[in-house]
This record gives C-alpha cells, structure tokens and sequence, in this order.
C-alpha cells in the first residue's frame, strides 16, 4: 500500500525535539525526509545522555526514524549551491531555528520560492516569527509555564508541576506536521508554496481548550486539579 505521503521531499534543518518530532511524523507517513546536519557536529541530539545504543543517543533515536541524514555546510557558497539544488527538487524545507537565522543564511522563504515556487517552508520557535517575543529563548519548561498549562497540573494548594511529557515541544511538533499536511493539499489547487509560522507558545495555548474559554467567559482561573 502506497504511505499518503509518498512521494513528498522534506529538507529538514531542524534539531534536538519539536521540529525533529514533527518531521519524523511527515517521515512515519511516507515523506522522504532528508535531514540535514551540521558537519563534524550533526544535529545536538546526538549527544543527549543518559542512553545510548551502539553509540547513538536514544533520545535522538526517539525522533528520528525514517530519515535520511546529509551534512552540508550553509555558511559556505559550495554548500549553499548544493542546498538550492536539493530545494529545486523538494517539497518542504521543515527548520527550528530562531526568528531571523533563516534570513541571514540565505535560506528563507522569499528566496526559496524563487528557486522553486511551489516550496514550503515551515518554521518552528518559541514564539514565532514575529511580535515582541520573537527573540526570546524558550525550551519546553518555559513554554508550559507561560502556556498556562502548569498552573492547573499538579495537586490542589500546591506549586505548579511540568507535565512529565514535553507537550511544549510536542505540541508544536505536531501542529508542524498538520500545517505542512495542509499546506501541501492546498498546493494542489493553487500550484504555490507558502510560510507556514509555528510558534510552540501558540500550540500550547491551543491545549488550553474549554480552561482558556473558562477564564475568558466567566473569569475563572484554573487551579491545579490533582489526579
């Protein structure tokens, strides 16, 4: 049975969790993913402890699966020719980097598409692309907290607790692969590409569902719940 995927090219940049994570599901539908890595380096997960199996860390291994796996160097004009040939071929270009790296290595939107229009590029941040967080670091513990999500987790007349999974990555991750999914269907009528911006504090509140339109109709503040 052909994956429903099959036949799509995704370029992935992306490291250690959330991008990783929404890549591997492109990946587990059918999508040739090519990661591409650092040379001498590769993606920072690779070292992540306390795991290993024949040397490769288990963490990294979680997120992985189905890729393939290339270096190329972006800052150097060979491996930035070669990347541009990749993006003529592809389908997606799936990154995690900060807001504005993608631009100074030459490699955003506006110049992809002009490679090959009908290229998608999604990006996954903190905070997103734009507004007056955009700079700001986030990994998963600080996207829970500002997410609301903690404020009820954890037992009642207590300190908040993080979610034992990383839903902060998690979810972004996977709000990733459903915006590349529809972006790629609705290239099938348009013929274009687009810019699809995840940011992982959007996908957190997103989790909020009925707790945020509690807070926003009746004023309710959502306590921790216990289990």
């Amino acid at each position: 049975m052909t994956a429903p995927l099959s036949g799509v090219r995704v370029l992935d940049l992306s490291q250690m969790l959330a991008g990783p994570f929404g890549s591997m599901i492109l990946a587990d539908l059918g999508a040739e993913v090519i990661k591409i890595e650092k040379p001498g380096e590769g993606d920072i997960g690779r070292g992540m402890p306390p795991h290993f199996f024949h040397g490769e860390s288990v963490y990294f291994l979680s997120v992985n699966r189905n890729k393939k796996s290339m270096t190329l160097d972006l800052k150097a004009k060979e491996g930035l020719e070669i990347f541009y040939r990749l993006v003529k071929a592809s389908d997606v270009v799936f990154d995690n980097f900060r807001p504005g790296v993608v631009e100074k290595l030459h490699i955003d939107h506006e110049t992809l598409k002009k490679i090959n229009p009908r290229i998608l590029s999604c990006s996954v941040s903190g905070y997103g692309q734009t507004g007056p967080f955009k700079d700001r670091p986030a990994f998963d513990l600080i996207i829970q907290a500002r997410g609301g999500i903690m404020s009820y987790t954890g037992e009642p007349g207590r300190m908040p607790v993080r979610m034992g999974a990383p839903m902060g990555d998690l979810a972004g991750g996977l709000y990733a692969a459903h915006g590349v999914m529809a972006a790629l269907y609705q290239r099938e009528k348009t013929g274009q590409g687009q810019r699809i911006d995840i940011s992982l504090l959007d996908s957190q509140l997103s989790l909020q569902i009925y707790r945020g339109l509690y807070y926003l109709y009746a004023g309710e503040v959502a306590q921790p719940v216990g289990s």
